[in-house]
């Protein structure tokens, strides 16, 4: 009977809180990277090559990293509306204000003001989480949430092809800054949204009653009492191995992330997809794929407790297709597979990776660790795309980076299985209950 109780608590809570975040965290997302769509237009708009775009692309991560520290050691002081209100208006602003760029210099600009203004939302949310859900249900939550990121491809792949292909020329304006106005307004009317509809924490949680918010409390204070090694001074976290371990491997994955979702248009243009529509179309269907074998591996991972195994074989696999796309160059079908199969193992490592940190970490230390950890991992957002573009100009093929990128993901896994130690949660805390 408790057992099915807590199942109603916290499905009643993920109910309030989770389709709304993953609501936010999709329109990030499809501002974040509909500049890889914008790409297949406003090259020739701009009279830029793919180390501008690669480069522009990459200064996003730049701005990002700048503010997402500060940003998350604040949102333990002002709650996450207040945070959310600010990072929405801004990152939703800027992405209107991309539509007037005129060259590359605006183009830098308004993609580093972009990260600037998003810095703190993803850490911010993956600390909001732990607030509210005990490590047993934590996985598939951040599964759902995290869902946004094919979610966003589903979503962004088909509606980008459509506007771009169908604004063009409308009131005098090209189809890539359509893309850039249309998209950008939901990030403001959102970031409204949280500031009035979310609360800061259980405590304050109006439609709980006192029952179900001292059960939250009791919950996660039982998962405190079975880490007693968990770190919880932020302090402590800066002097812990671990967390630049982790940060490496995070680095290696948001190489990988960075990659696929800023160059799948350019690699199906490449293979013969004629029209930015087509291309749309099976990027979406890439997308759902994702969403599909993310959710699935999730909730692998939360029946077996075993969090470091499934990371590192999504890992590898989505290595291997990286390293075999120069392969199926020839093949529109096989390039799609192999994109389809990267992204499952992608989209699953984001959501089962910081699991991990959760588990090592709490209080300023999880605000500021869980931080310190994707903003040092963040610059592969910044080198990676900047890279990938000057090796494509360079060598006039896209392939060797992605080979490159899909090596140093390996190394990343073996650095994880090999240095990283189980969490205690693995191996102490009871069996979860099953939904």
């Amino acid at each position: 009977m408790q057992d099915a109780a807590q199942s109603r608590l916290y499905g009643r809570i993920a109910w309030r809180l989770i389709p709304f975040l993953l609501a936010c965290y999709t329109v990030a997302i499809i501002d974040r990277f509909n500049i890889g769509f914008a790409k297949l237009q406003f090259l020739h708009d701009l009279n830029i090559d793919d180390a501008v775009f690669g480069l522009a692309a990459g200064i996003f991560s730049v701005g990002y990293v700048a503010l997402e520290v500060p940003s998350n050691l604040l949102l333990v002081r002002i709650g996450v509306r207040k945070t959310l209100l600010r990072i929405m208006l801004l990152w939703g602003t800027v992405t209107v204000l991309l539509a007037l760029v005129q060259n590359q210099y605006h183009l830098y600009l308004l993609r580093f003001l972009l990260g600037a203004a998003e810095g703190g939302f993803f850490p911010g949310i993956l600390y909001y989480l732990t607030l509210w859900f005990p490590d047993r249900v934590r996985g598939r939550m951040t599964s759902l949430f995290v869902m946004a990121v094919p979610l966003g491809g589903v979503i962004a792949g088909p509606l980008s092809g459509l506007i771009m292909d169908h604004m063009q020329g409308v009131h005098g304006l090209h189809g890539w800054q359509w893309l850039f106005i249309l998209e950008g307004v939901p990030a403001v009317l959102l970031g409204i949204a949280a500031y009035l509809y979310l609360a800061d924490g259980p405590q304050a949680a109006t439609w709980l009653s006192a029952d179900e918010r001292r059960q939250v409390a009791s919950d996660l204070a039982r998962d405190r009492a079975a880490t007693p090694g968990t770190t919880r001074s932020f302090a402590a976290a800066l002097r812990e191995p671990r967390v630049y371990l982790l940060s490496f491997i995070y680095f290696a994955f948001f190489c990988s992330l960075n990659t696929i979702l800023l160059w799948t248009p350019t690699l199906l243009k490449r293979v013969g997809v004629a029209t930015t529509t087509e291309i749309g179309w099976l990027s979406g269907a890439i997308s759902v794929a994702s969403a599909i074998g993310m959710v699935a591996i999730g909730y692998s991972s939360d029946r077996t407790r075993e969090r470091r195994w499934h990371v590192v074989a999504c890992g590898l696999v989505a290595a291997a297709c990286f390293i075999a796309l120069q392969a199926a160059q020839g093949s529109i079908l096989l390039t799609v597979t192999l994109l389809a199969i990267a992204s499952i193992g992608i989209f699953a490592i984001l959501s089962l990776f910081w699991t991990i940190p959760n588990a090592m970490l709490e209080g300023s230390a999880a605000a500021g660790g869980i931080a310190l950890i994707s903003a040092i991992g963040s610059f592969g957002g910044a080198v990676c795309p900047a890279l990938i573009g000057w090796m494509n100009v360079a060598t006039g093929s896209i392939y060797a980076p992605l080979a490159l990128v899909g090596a140093l993901l390996a190394i990343g896994m073996l650095t994880l299985i090999l240095c990283v130690p189980r969490p205690a949660p693995e191996v102490t805390l009871a069996e979860p209950s099953r939904p």
